[in-house]
């Protein structure tokens, strides 16, 4: 195995970068990582993106979608994907104007869409990953979810995030027999899929397989796609159900989800009770702060 994330003493620096962009390149013809960011300017845009750009640079066969919330792409934003030199591909989006009325925008959806549009026309294999820039994210969590992996995702791949409601963590349920039988969150709300944008992956063969199923009625294609719906705090939730899954199709990871590997761990959640017992989530309890 390589492990990309150190150079060889007798390599330089710049041999180094050929060894691990060749690499990069073979995987990547084989099959494609998506890594989807939506992104948007504002005072922390560029340390932020900087800082998933050097995780990434660790991650081989890694395509990287970045979508900017602008009527234009930004020169700076261009500058920086060229700087790092990782494989991407660089778009804008736009909020349909009917959704700047409300008080909580989606923001974020319009980009995530249109990246989903480019991951259509432009993929046949993969696994596709949503990766807001504002973030932290273990290399271990792309390792583990890759197409690369044997235990690469073959439909949705779920795990722990951390840092996120007020329980600090959102998370599958898993019990002792590796399966997902409930979820834990701090906002349920009613959700089918109660989980965090930075918890879960797609392969991409599934959101193609939408698109062969559709009959050739003269329906609008768009309708059965899985896209992500404009309703705050549902985006997660819509865009899983279109898919079409059932809990039984989600495979934990992370450990049968025993460990966070995006965001961070925050406060102590309040899981003491009878209804997470012998499952992942008493496991959990130790590692959060």
């Amino acid at each position: 195995m390589i492990i990309l994330s150190e150079s060889p003493s007798y390599l330089t620096s710049a041999e180094c970068r050929a060894s691990i962009s060749l690499v990069r390149e073979t995987w990547r013809q084989e099959c494609m990582h998506g890594v989807l960011t939506p992104t948007y300017r504002r005072p922390e845009q560029i340390p932020d993106m900087t800082r998933l750009a050097q995780t990434l640079l660790n991650v081989p066969a890694v395509h990287w979608i970045v979508v900017e919330e602008s009527t234009s792409l930004s020169i700076v934003i261009a500058s920086l994907l060229k700087r790092y030199g990782i494989p991407h591909t660089y778009l804008k989006a736009q909020m349909p104007d009917n959704n700047e009325q409300f008080e909580v925008k989606p923001r974020g959806v319009a980009n995530r869409n249109v990246a989903l549009d480019w991951v259509r026309s432009n993929c046949k294999s993969g696994v596709v990953y949503f990766a807001d820039d504002d973030n932290t994210y273990d290399i271990r969590l792309f390792e583990e979810v890759s197409i690369l992996n044997m235990r690469f995702t073959k439909k949705v791949s779920m795990w722990p995030v951390g840092l996120v409601t007020k329980f600090g963590l959102s998370s599958p349920v898993v019990n002792n027999k590796g399966v997902v039988v409930d979820f834990f969150d701090g906002w349920m709300a009613n959700r089918k899929f109660p989980v965090d944008m930075a918890g879960f992956a797609v392969s991409v063969q599934l959101i193609l397989e939408l698109i062969n199923d559709i009959p050739n009625y003269g329906f609008d294609e768009k309708k059965f796609n899985a896209y992500m719906p404009y309703v705050h705090g549902y985006e997660e939730d819509g865009f899983l159900q279109k898919l079409g899954i059932t809990p039984a199709d989600i495979e934990p990871k992370a450990d049968q989800c025993t460990q966070t590997k995006s965001n961070s761990p925050a406060n102590r959640t309040t899981a003491n009770s009878k209804r997470y017992k012998g499952t992942n989530i008493d496991i959990l309890q130790e590692w959060i702060i």
